[in-house]
C-alpha cells in the first residue's frame, strides 16, 4: 500500500472503536460480495456479472453491487486525481454554468476546504440545491453519473486530470459546511431543513461547530489548549457564553485563565467576522485532532486505558 493509503486506513482503525461481530459479519460479506461482482464484471463485462450474481445473490442484491461498481469505475473515468490541483477561480467559472448534479459531483471530488470556497462563489438560490443532491450522490444511478461524467471529460481537460476523492454523501456535506462562513451555511442548512428536514438532521448531526468543545471532555481540553494559539482563542471567546469559556478555563492555571481576560477586556469590541475566523481556526485544530486519534469528538482523548 502507499503511504498516504496507509495513513488514511490507520486513522478510521483508530475511529472505529469496538464493532458488533454481527456488524463486523455484514461489512465483510458485503466486501466478498463486492469482489467477486467486480472478477465477474472484469472475466466477461456486465451482463455477464450480472447473470452470474442474480444466480447467486437474487436480482436486488446484484443490481446494488453492480450499480456500485458501475459508479466507481465511470467516476474514475474522468480522471478525477488532478482535480484539487486546477486554479479555483477557473474551476468556480467553470461550475458555475453546470447543472446542479453535475456540480455537485465536481465539489464531491474536492477536499471540504477547497469545496467550501467554491459553493461561497455559487448564487445563493444555487447552493441548497447543490448541497442536496451532493448528499445524494451515492444513490445516483449509474446512467446518470455516466452522463455527467462525459460532459466533464469533455469540458473539463483545458483544467487538468480529475481522480475521484469521494462520492459526495451526507459526511461530505457536513464537512463543507463545516468550512464554510456561518451566515452562509445557516442559510444553506435553513432552506435544506424545510425541503428535506430528515437531510438536515443528518447533516447537522456529522457537523462540529465551536460551541460542540462542550461536549469534549477536559483530558480532550488539554490537548485542545496545548495546540491553540493563545491570542486566537482570546478572540473566540469574545462573546460567547460563560459556560462555554469555563470549558477552556478550567483546563488552564489560575494566572493564565487572569491574563486571558484581562487581554479579553483590553481588546474592547471585536468584529463578528473576526470572532467567528477564531472560532473555525480553533474548530480545525479540533477536527485534525480527532482524525488522528489524539482526542473524540464524542468526548476525551483518543486513547483508551485499563487500570
Amino acid at each position: 500500500m502507499q503511504e498516504d493509503e496507509i495513513q488514511e486506513i490507520s486513522k478510521e482503525i483508530s475511529r472505529l472503536g469496538e464493532i458488533n461481530p454481527e456488524v463486523a459479519d455484514e461489512v465483510l460479506e458485503e466486501f466478498y460480495r463486492l469482489t467477486l461482482a467486480q472478477s465477474f464484471l472484469a472475466r466477461g463485462g456486465p451482463e455477464y456479472a450480472k447473470k452470474i450474481l442474480v444466480k447467486a445473490f437474487g436480482a436486488d442484491s446484484s443490481k446494488k453491487l453492480l450499480d456500485y461498481l458501475n459508479i466507481s469505475m465511470q467516476s474514475s473515468l474522468v480522471g478525477f486525481d488532478n482535480l484539487q490541483k486546477a486554479d479555483p477561480v477557473q474551476l468556480s467559472k467553470f461550475i458555475q454554468s453546470e447543472q446542479p448534479q453535475t456540480i455537485a459531483l465536481v465539489l464531491a471530488h474536492l477536499n471540504s476546504s477547497q469545496a467550501a470556497a467554491l459553493l461561497g462563489s455559487l448564487p445563493t438560490s444555487l447552493r441548497a440545491d447543490v448541497v442536496m443532491r451532493m448528499a445524494n450522490l451515492e444513490q445516483i444511478s449509474p446512467d446518470v453519473i455516466n452522463k455527467i461524467t462525459s460532459i466533464l471529460e469533455q469540458k473539463l481537460r483545458s483544467l487538468g486530470d480529475f481522480s475521484r476523492e469521494s462520492y459526495g454523501g451526507i459526511r461530505a456535506v457536513a464537512e463543507l459546511i463545516n468550512r464554510m462562513e456561518t451566515k452562509s451555511a445557516g442559510a444553506i442548512l435553513e432552506k435544506i431543513e424545510g425541503d428535506n428536514p430528515a437531510l438536515a438532521l443528518s447533516i447537522r448531526n456529522l457537523m462540529f461547530v465551536f460551541d460542540d468543545v462542550m461536549l469534549i471532555d477536559d483530558t480532550g481540553m488539554r490537548e485542545i489548549l496545548q495546540r491553540v494559539d493563545k491570542k486566537t482563542l482570546t478572540i473566540a471567546l469574545k462573546g460567547t457564553s460563560e459556560e462555554l469559556r469555563n470549558q477552556f478555563f478550567r483546563n488552564m492555571s489560575g494566572r493564565a485563565v487572569e491574563i486571558m481576560q484581562e487581554d479579553m477586556e483590553v481588546l474592547g469590541p471585536v468584529k463578528v467576522r473576526d470572532v467567528e475566523t477564531s472560532q473555525q481556526q480553533i474548530v480545525s485544530i479540533v477536527r485534525k485532532l480527532d482524525e488522528s486519534g489524539v482526542i473524540s469528538l464524542k468526548g476525551g482523548s483518543g486513547d483508551e486505558y485499563i487500570t
